[in-house]
């Protein structure tokens, strides 16, 4: 059949739960997800898309269909963002595969453009994938936002140790006290994501059922921290710890250092701005830093309006040209009022911009991720030197700590 003919045939519709199974089989495809591994972890096909109905049922999930057939998909999930401490409304896009024969349509394009439009229209002013390929989403408008380093800590070199007023108790996954010390966590964090029940969900549905829950709880008996773990032939694997202070921290580290006849070996992640290895009396580990999560400004305007600046001791104004690849209210030239106490505002039009970014560049920088001197340095911005310290002086740093959100 032409492609003329092809397209003239399929259909933008919403994917919903009667869809369940086919929405199940395309993520499958994708993503290479086989009958072997899918006994490893004891899931029946039924299962899974029995697991994948509240998705379907809370997410914005949109495909392209073949007549009956779902060909191309994508999901937005309804989160929420603690960006430098203001809580941001946040389209988390997963789920995005088209099978191979429908591919060169301009298919997921089209879906982006459908997905991030209903985004804007529901004050998601900002959006966070985990990429499968970092070019192809650099060319939809997103950026780098945060790093995460895997470390393996052997035996021989686990923390000794130091004596904290509190204890450790074990705990099933269902405990409330995880989701208290997490919501502590994450209103205290920049990049956070402040995760609702679909969030919980997600990120819990794939995990073995050996994973176990240590809560650290202080003198008070109250929970600030918690490990979420499993043990596998002689190896302690980290899923997350969260913790809220210093103490729980070496609470957490003294029950995990009490498996010591137990493993050979503990693996996990930690955030780029906590390496591991500093911390440790021998820090002569193996650490590994990768790109995280990824992230796009939706809307420029509502995004400004929302985002704390750092204080000034006068009002100031900047006035910039923006670049989209794909969102045209994103697009032209801008101008960004920010008052003495760190209030934003932008308002399309201005003559003679002083910097020149486009939409991924602006993201990272807005996040923290990178800052401007380094940005301008790299050719990512163009803009003078006394715009570029006039950014400096309004951004605030990244912030260690970054929750991932499946």
């Amino acid at each position: 059949m032409s492609r003329n003919k092809l397209q003239d045939r399929i259909r933008l519709a919403n994917v919903e739960t009667k869809h369940a199974e086919q929405f199940n089989n395309l993520l499958r495809y994708v993503f290479q997800v086989t009958n072997r591994d899918l006994q490893i972890f004891g899931w029946e096909n039924r299962e899974i898309t029995q697991a994948k109905l509240p998705v379907l049922k809370y997410a914005d999930v949109v495909g392209w269909f073949d007549g009956d057939k779902l060909i191309s998909q994508l999901a937005v999930y309804p989160f929420q963002v603690n960006i430098f401490g203001r809580i941001y409304e946040m389209g988390g896009l997963t789920g995005v595969g088209t099978y191979p024969e429908y591919a060169n349509l301009g298919l997921m394009n089209k879906l982006m453009l459908h997905a991030l439009t209903k985004m804007r229209g529901r004050k998601q002013s900002i959006s966070y994938l985990f990429p499968y390929s970092i070019p192809y989403y650099r060319r939809k408008g997103w950026e780098i936002i945060t790093d995460k380093i895997s470390f393996e800590v052997p035996d021989t070199q686990l923390p000794k140790t130091k004596k904290v007023p509190g204890n450790v108790e074990r705990v099933t996954i269902e405990h409330p006290d995880i989701k208290e010390i997490y919501d502590q966590f994450s209103m205290q964090h920049h990049g956070a994501m402040l995760r609702n029940k679909l969030a919980w969900e997600e990120y819990l549905r794939w995990d073995l059922d050996e994973m176990t829950v240590g809560i650290y709880y202080n003198n008070d008996d109250l929970p600030t921290g918690y490990l979420l773990y499993w043990v596998a032939e002689e190896i302690f694997y980290i899923k997350e710890m969260v913790y809220i202070n210093e103490e729980a921290r070496v609470g957490l580290w003294n029950f995990i250092s009490a498996h010591f006849s137990m493993i050979t070996l503990v693996k996990g992640d930690i955030y780029k701005g906590e390496p591991l290895s500093f911390v440790l009396d021998d820090g002569d580990i193996k650490e590994t830093i990768a790109p995280y999560f990824m992230a796009r400004i939706v809307d420029v305007q509502l995004f400004i309006e929302q985002y704390p600046f750092k204080k000034q001791d006068k009002d100031g104004y900047l006035i910039f040209t923006l670049s989209d690849p794909m969102l045209e209210w994103n697009r032209g030239t801008f101008t960004l009022n920010v008052d003495k106490d760190g209030t934003g505002v932008l308002h399309a039009g201005g003559t003679n911009p002083s910097l020149l970014i486009d939409i991924p560049t602006l993201t990272t920088m807005l996040m923290g991720y990178k800052r401007p001197t380094y940005l301008a340095r790299i050719g990512r911005i163009q803009a003078d030197e006394a715009t570029v310290q006039f950014l400096e002086g309004l951004i605030r740093p990244e912030h260690p700590y970054f929750s991932d959100y499946f």
